[in-house]
């Protein structure tokens, strides 16, 4: 019931159908929930149905921060063509800690 009114109330927001992240992680609770539930039953049906739709809500979280992942590179890129001479060059310190000496 929950995730039907989060993504009620986001697209209410934003006038048009949406379908938030918040939606399939409560998705992914309740289906995973239903899936242990019928492994306690031993129900090979109920077992089937509940995983396949786990396996979905799973797969649009993967998608969904691919996506994030795409876009956020996308940005970066940018931003950095932006800047003189293509933006200032990345220095990666080492992770080494410093010596220190006995004193």
């Amino acid at each position: 019931m929950g995730r039907f009114v989060v993504q009620w109330l986001s697209s209410e927001q934003q006038g048009r159908s949406v379908i938030p992240v918040a939606f399939w992680y409560l998705s992914l609770l309740g289906g995973s929930m239903l899936l242990v539930y019928s492994i306690y039953r031993e129900d090979p049906v109920f077992m089937l149905g509940q995983g396949m739709g786990t396996f979905i809500y799973l797969r649009n979280l993967q998608l969904i921060s691919k996506e994030r992942r795409r876009l956020a590179v996308a940005a970066a890129n940018a931003l950095a063509s932006d800047l003189p001479n293509g933006g200032p060059e990345v220095v990666v310190p080492d992770s080494s800690p410093p010596l220190r000496t006995a004193g």
